[in-house]
């Protein structure tokens, strides 16, 4: 750079796993800053050796206080200062939104450097429809939870796509299964690295073929859109009058809700209507 960098807060993102994917940008911010704020010091801390760069590397994840952050707020006032994670864009499902927000609130300068991130990697490579998506973080880690986000956005009108883990992905495919079984479900792991796979197909396939292959890695679980089914493919009237006839309101809308994929608010709206 020609200049020195101004005091500030920068954003900067790291590769997601293949260290050829840092921008030059990046590397001259990096280059430049007095201090990089970073989830995990030694992550960082390699990445910044791979660079040939030595840096003061401060802490800063989702267990930083107040006082952390009123630290950092202090040096970017002096000096410019670098926000990244241990892969990725920052913010994007990590911690930061807080220091950001502060260091907009006072007049800190914020510049944020586009670069890597699993969320439109794992949605080009998915095929699944990405004129819209929803990107919602990490599923809840229980069971009822789990399934109560799915039923809220089942009727979206957008590829759903979540962060996962290995040791949940089970856990996380048997929700789909059960809450919207007739959606296309994509699965992307190791991505940019050398194992990288992008997996498609129905809840029940990719249960099989996981329970068989468990996976590794940090993965996008993507979930279809709802399609419009053909007029007159479903008669719901007739379906939720058959299984109301010798079950409770709910027990009816839930066999209707997993026969048909069809939102379960909207069929016990409708279920209320006929009784």
């Amino acid at each position: 750079m020609d200049q020195p960098l101004p005091p500030g807060l920068y954003i900067v993102a790291t590769p997601i796993g293949n260290l050829g994917d840092i921008t030059l940008r990046a590397i001259e911010v990096l280059r430049e800053v007095a201090v990089v704020a970073c989830e995990d010091t030694r992550v960082t801390g390699k990445l910044l050796n791979h660079l040939g760069l030595k840096k003061r590397l401060l802490r800063y994840d989702d267990h930083a206080d107040a006082s952390a952050r009123e630290r950092l707020l202090a040096l970017m006032r002096e000096e410019a200062v670098a926000l990244v994670s241990d892969a990725g864009t920052p913010l994007i499902s990590d911690p930061g939104y807080r220091l950001v927000r502060s260091a907009r609130e006072e007049g800190i300068a914020v510049t944020s450097l586009p670069g890597a991130s699993a969320v439109p990697v794992a949605l080009t490579l998915s095929g699944l429809p990405n004129d819209r998506f929803l990107f919602a973080g990490f599923l809840p880690n229980k069971q009822k939870a789990r399934e109560d986000v799915l039923r809220e956005m089942s009727s979206v009108p957008a590829t759903l796509m979540f962060y996962d883990t290995a040791p949940r992905l089970l856990d996380s495919l048997a929700a789909i299964e059960s809450v919207l079984p007739g959606r296309e479900i994509a699965v992307a792991r190791e991505l940019t690295k050398r194992f990288e796979e992008c997996r498609t197909g129905s809840p029940a396939d990719l249960i099989t073929h996981y329970a068989a292959h468990p996976p590794k890695g940090e993965i996008v679980l993507m979930i279809g859109p709802p399609v419009d089914e053909p007029p007159g493919k479903f008669d719901v009237d007739a379906l939720l009058r058959e299984a109301l006839a010798t079950r409770k309101s709910s027990q009816a809308v839930a066999q209707v809700a997993k026969a048909t994929g069809l939102d379960r608010k909207m069929l016990y709206a409708r279920a209320l209507e006929l009784k």
